[in-house]
């Protein structure tokens, strides 16, 4: 067989294909895939001495004083005291704010003249709780001497309470003064009546720590009430005043 003939047998672009052509693409392809494979092996060796850069390195060690305040003691910032207090007491840091007592004193007053014969109990304990301890003494013996959860209970009373406004005392640093209505419905012999009570109250704060059960660090050292206009209903249509102001 001539030559011509073996080369018409051959593909089309085998036949028009310079043979220096085919090695050169392999050599491309060879020095690519070598490239590759440096890069590679190059951050393969970087990470492995990372790794054992990290392992190598002393374990950090912090030690937390009686104060909260932490230090580290060992590892590679020895000496140096962490920047976050671990102080679980918060009255080292800023007093509590007029807000917070304006606050205080509304809930106080909210608890201690808002109630329902169900309620009465569970109220004036949170009430007491938030006074001082001579103040609350004084408040329970009265309660006491007065029989005033029994009447409460005895005549079906339900009292609620409206804060008009409340003013800071100048010149005092916890001295508030609050106008409210209080609406008083008490139910007698099957026949209700309401007591409508434009008061007076007065309530001194003092400072105290703040605790998880106190969080403001405030409690009620005083308190005093004055009655400035009231009237009283007996009718047959009972109807709430503070209902009305409300819409």
């Amino acid at each position: 067989m001539r030559k011509t003939d073996r080369i018409s047998e051959l593909p089309e672009v085998t036949r028009y294909t310079k043979y220096y052509e085919h090695d050169g693409m392999l050599r491309a392809y060879a020095n690519r895939a070598m490239l590759l494979a440096i890069i590679f092996g190059v951050l393969a060796m970087g990470s492995l001495g990372f790794a054992m850069y990290v392992r190598i390195q002393p374990p950090t060690v912090i030690r937390v004083d009686k104060d909260g305040n932490a230090l580290v003691v060992g590892g590679p910032h020895a000496g140096k005291v962490a920047t976050i207090s671990l102080s679980a007491d918060a009255s080292s840091g800023v007093g509590p704010t007029d807000l917070e007592g304006r606050a205080v004193v509304r809930q106080f007053l909210r608890e201690y003249l808002a109630y329902t014969p169900d309620s009465v109990d569970r109220n004036l304990a949170e009430a007491l709780n938030m006074m001082t301890a001579n103040l609350r003494v004084y408040s329970m013996n009265k309660l006491r001497d007065e029989d005033s959860v029994g009447k409460i209970k005895n005549d079906h009373m339900i009292s609620d309470f409206e804060i008009r406004s409340m003013e800071h005392v100048k010149g005092t640093p916890w001295t508030y003064t609050v106008f409210g209505v209080k609406e008083v419905h008490r139910l007698k012999n099957a026949t209700e009546a309401t007591d409508q009570i434009v008061g007076r109250y007065s309530v001194r704060l003092v400072e105290t720590a703040r605790s998880e059960v106190n969080p403001s660090g405030l409690l009620v050292a005083e308190y005093g009430e004055q009655q400035m206009v009231g009237e009283r209903e007996a009718g047959l249509l009972q109807k709430s005043a503070l209902d009305k102001d409300r819409q």
